[in-house]
């Protein structure tokens, strides 16, 4: 097996701001393995939060010795030797993982819904992001997101009433609010949760910092809406460890390494009745193609990062009518585009 990473800053249409940064590129490392003929694709995003880059994940997509791969379809052998070639890493290792699945459906002539034994038309919709921003501009994202069904606002400063009432002086779509860690006094976050409840809100994604267990546990208590772990769901460590802190998990492949871990995640999430959510970050269709593959498994969705950049460098999962739609192309369904 050859592989083959290079660089790729995904450029954002809009400004992206959330509780704790603002950006308006996303650094991204492509990877191609290929070995029989096929090349497989996949993709490291990685905004500044999780903490690689482009170098770091250069340095470690180094560490694999792609030529000793003589068998792509051992995945459980492969990945968990990826998984310990160092520390974090996880967007780049979430690379490596949609790349090898990419290989093997493209071998099989299959997508992975379909190895998977999944249902097509069991896709949720998902939801269009709006990053925090001025009234005017929130407005006008807001008319952007009209085939959308659900709107997913970011939170968490102290611009969270206006942004909601800027959203609803356009459209009354329900509402999913991530607070990005961004509430601090459960006693505040319990007092803006019962105010949202009353503003078509369908439930509240991190709203206090993952610290605070504690703090997160009480407020699921009295809350009027389900609460989401997103910062506080990582990998497969920590689902079990959130059952009674939240009422469900975010699932992103950039955080817990990709495809293989994901769907192990899910399958746990709903042996502890936790109710499951399928994230991204600004990807391109290469990523979140990779993702949608699960997504009939899952009860919302939010697969939205390949709108919101502007130089999408591959075509695959689509979103019509607000739904994630999937193509019967093999592999992760991504195709890259010719240039």
């Amino acid at each position: 097996m050859r592989l083959r990473h290079y660089p790729y800053t995904l450029e954002l249409a809009h400004a992206f701001t959330i509780a704790t940064s603002s950006r308006t590129t996303t650094p991204a490392v492509l990877v191609e393995l290929e070995h029989d003929g096929i090349t497989g694709y996949g993709e490291a995003a990685m905004p500044p939060y999780l903490g690689e880059s482009q170098e770091s994940a250069a340095r470690f997509l180094n560490l694999f010795d792609a030529a000793a791969v003589t068998d792509p379809f051992k995945l459980e052998e492969i990945l968990p030797r990826i998984d310990a070639l160092a520390p974090g890493n996880t967007a780049a290792k979430a690379a490596l993982d949609i790349a090898l699945h990419d290989w093997i459906g493209k071998k099989l002539g299959v997508p992975w819904h379909r190895i998977w034994g999944l249902d097509p038309a069991k896709t949720p919709v998902t939801s269009f992001t709006i990053g925090l921003d001025t009234a005017e501009v929130v407005r006008q994202k807001t008319r952007e997101a009209a085939p959308y069904k659900i709107i997913k606002v970011k939170l968490g400063r102290d611009t969270d009433r206006m942004m909601i009432e800027a959203i609803r002086s356009v459209t009354a779509t329900p509402i999913t609010v991530d607070a990005n860690q961004g509430w601090t006094d459960r006693n505040e976050a319990l007092k803006k949760i019962e105010w949202l409840a009353t503003q078509g809100v369908l439930f509240i994604e991190q709203p206090m910092p993952k610290a605070q267990l504690d703090d997160t546990a009480w407020l699921r208590e009295r809350s009027p809406l389900p609460l989401i772990a997103d910062e506080s769901c990582q990998r497969l460590a920590d689902v079990a460890r959130l059952r009674g802190v939240f009422d469900g998990i975010n699932i992103k492949l950039m955080k817990c390494t990709g495809l293989r871990e994901a769907h192990r995640m899910i399958t746990l999430a709903r042996a502890l009745g936790l109710k499951v959510m399928l994230g991204c970050m600004t990807e391109t269709s290469c990523a979140i193609s990779a993702a949608a593959q699960l997504s009939p498994l899952v009860d919302w969705a939010d697969l939205d990062g390949a709108v919101l950049i502007k130089n999408d460098c591959f075509d695959g999962a689509t979103i019509v009518d607000g739904r994630i739609t999937l193509s019967n192309q093999p592999g992760i369904g991504a195709v890259k585009r010719p240039g």
